[in-house]
């Protein structure tokens, strides 16, 4: 692994063998990098499988092209994946997360909500439905009332007519139609609003992703630029070269240990105050994503239970009962002033007597009514979000030694600048022992 290492660090091949050998390198990180990138494109990122394919094979031949024949371009190729776990990286991770609530809880969300608005509208016709056919039973009542009165005793005392005159003007049909056209006209709101809610998110995530990956390959770019101009850049590490210096120097050899609180060891796992407050901010900014993460969750949640409730209390509506009943007594006084004087009860002639009682019910939900099932939080999209999020709290603490990484590919693919960084670094020590 040192050899292979060493031949993919060199700027310039020294025989046959290395060339071949650099080139069966890039092949196959190219290969490796080509197949992740595809399954980015179509799986993560949405796009049709004959645009990632050709994004993907074009993709893969520059990068071969480039990391065969650009030295630097190998070096910031390789400060890449360790610099996946600093903040850009968790950049990407994020976009991953939106991508995935996007793809599964906003659906989710949007499904539940339909089935509460086609429960209510079920609810509607049904009630406007036995509603109307009460209006039916007004006049049956009517007309046996009416029946009733002119079934007198006495032909004397019956009425010229007695039957009500109820007007119904009802239109069912056109009822039902209005309201099937509303409904159907909700519907397709909802519909455009959750197709624009998707395209929205969908492009917002594409287009971050791809920014989020330039800033990737700007940071890596960017850490190699001030390595290679600036020899104070992120040179605060006794390194082995370092300490081989001041061994050899029998006068320095007390440099290190007395600035043993500013330097520290690329590989050791000390971390220093400058690099504790940092994994702090990066951890509160996590937390804060989290949080929102976890509305949407419990978003989800909540309309599911909403919506499960009220499908399973709506097939458990019972119908109403009205009862509509009517008691009619008439009678003729008989000379009631005589009576009134008397001071006894009133004499009547009963005319005849109407007792009845009038049932119907109130019918709110049906079996015919279509409302689609509630649908669950998806477990599997809950589990990828909580190790995508175990992976950013991961890359919080991993920040330090991913840039100490990145620092030991820039030693490693540029040794020469390497020893002047050194030497600049061991000379600043020695002029602070001096003063």
């Amino acid at each position: 692994l040192a050899d292979l290492w060493w031949i993919y660090s060199k700027p310039v091949p020294a025989d046959g063998r290395e060339l071949w050998t650099l080139f069966l390198q890039c092949s196959c990180i190219t290969v490796v990098i080509g197949g992740l990138f595809y399954n980015w494109m179509f799986a993560s990122l949405e796009y049709s499988w004959h645009l990632s394919v050709a994004m993907a094979i074009s993709f893969s031949l520059l990068l071969l092209l480039t990391l065969f024949l650009v030295h630097p371009a190998r070096c910031v190729f390789s400060m890449i994946m360790p610099t996946l776990g600093t903040k850009q990286g968790r950049k990407l991770l994020f976009s991953t997360c939106i991508m995935i609530a996007m793809v599964n809880i906003t659906p989710n969300i949007m499904s539940n909500l339909k089935a509460i608005l086609q429960l209510i509208n079920c609810i509607c016709k049904n009630s406007s439905d036995s509603l109307l056919n009460s209006t039916a039973l007004l006049e049956k009542v009517s007309r046996e009332f009416g029946d009733a009165i002119q079934e007198t005793t006495n032909p004397l005392y019956r009425p010229m007519n007695g039957h009500f005159r109820v007007s119904l003007r009802q239109n069912s049909s056109l009822i039902y139609q209005k309201m099937h056209l509303a409904g159907e006209k909700i519907s397709r709101e909802f519909l455009s609003v959750e197709v624009l809610v998707k395209d929205f998110i969908r492009v917002a995530n594409r287009l971050a992703a791809g920014f989020f990956v330039l800033c990737v390959c700007f940071e890596s770019t960017w850490y190699l630029k001030n390595y290679l101009t600036n020899l104070r850049f992120d040179n605060f590490y006794i390194t082995e070269k370092l300490e081989r210096l001041a061994t050899t120097d029998r006068r320095a050899a007390h440099l290190l240990v007395g600035s043993s609180k500013k330097l520290i060891r690329p590989t050791g796992l000390r971390l220093s105050w400058e690099e504790v407050m940092l994994c702090l901010v990066q951890a509160m900014l996590v937390t804060v994503a989290l949080l929102l993460l976890l509305l949407v969750v419990a978003m989800d949640h909540f309309v599911f239970s909403v919506a499960d409730t009220a499908v399973r209390k709506a097939a458990q509506f019972s119908a109403v009962l009205i009862t509509l009943n009517i008691t009619y007594k008439a009678g003729i006084g008989i000379m009631p002033f005589v009576f009134q004087i008397a001071r006894r009860p009133l004499g009547e002639l009963p005319l005849g007597d109407f007792n009845r009682t009038y049932h119907h019910y109130l019918i709110f939900s049906s079996a015919h009514c279509t409302i689609s099932p509630p649908t669950a939080p998806s477990p599997s999209v809950l589990l990828a979000l909580g190790l995508l999020f175990c992976i950013l709290y991961s890359t919080v603490l991993l920040e330090t030694f991913a840039r100490r990484l990145c620092r030991e590919i820039a030693a490693s693919f540029f040794p020469g600048w390497e020893e002047q960084r050194v030497l600049h670094l061991y000379g600043k020590l020695c002029r602070r022992h001096r003063k």
